[in-house]
C-alpha cells in the first residue's frame, strides 16, 4: 500500500474549486510543464494541488530513474489524494499518464469534473 502522498499547493486556498493535478511518466509534479498550469490556474482563481507517484517519489529520494508503478498503486495514490482533499467541487486530471490514470478513477471517486493535460488514454501497446 503506497504511503499517503506529499501534496504541494499553488493558487487561492479558498478558491470555488480545487483542482488536483497528477505528472506524467517522466517527469515530476514541479517540471516544468507542470509549474506552468499549475502556477496558471492558480492566478485565474483556482486552488490547485499537485502529487507525485510513489515510484517517482523513489526517484528523488534515490537519484535511480524507475519505471512508473503499476496501474493498481496509481489508482490508489489518486484515491488517497481524493480523500485528503474531499470531492466537493473537486476536478482531478494531469499530464499524459496522470491525466489517463485520473480518467480511470474519476467515476468512482466522485469527483466534479475531470481534466487531462496530455495524452495517452491507453497505455503504450
Amino acid at each position: 500500500m503506497p504511503a499517503d502522498p506529499e501534496l504541494l499547493f499553488d493558487g487561492h486556498a479558498d478558491g470555488a474549486r480545487t483542482i488536483a493535478l497528477a505528472h506524467g511518466a517522466g517527469a515530476g509534479m514541479d517540471s516544468p510543464f507542470m509549474d506552468f498550469f499549475a502556477t496558471g490556474l492558480g492566478q485565474r482563481g483556482f486552488r490547485v494541488v499537485r502529487f507525485e507517484y510513489p515510484y517517482m517519489t523513489a526517484q528523488r529520494i534515490t537519484g535511480k530513474r524507475n519505471p512508473p508503478d503499476r496501474e493498481p498503486v496509481l489508482r490508489e495514490t489518486w484515491l488517497k489524494v481524493v480523500e485528503k482533499l474531499g470531492r466537493e467541487g473537486l476536478v482531478i486530471g494531469g499530464k499524459s499518464m496522470g491525466g489517463r490514470i485520473a480518467s480511470l478513477i474519476a467515476d468512482e471517486a466522485s469527483v466534479d469534473g475531470l481534466v487531462c493535460l496530455g495524452y495517452p488514454f491507453h497505455p503504450v501497446g
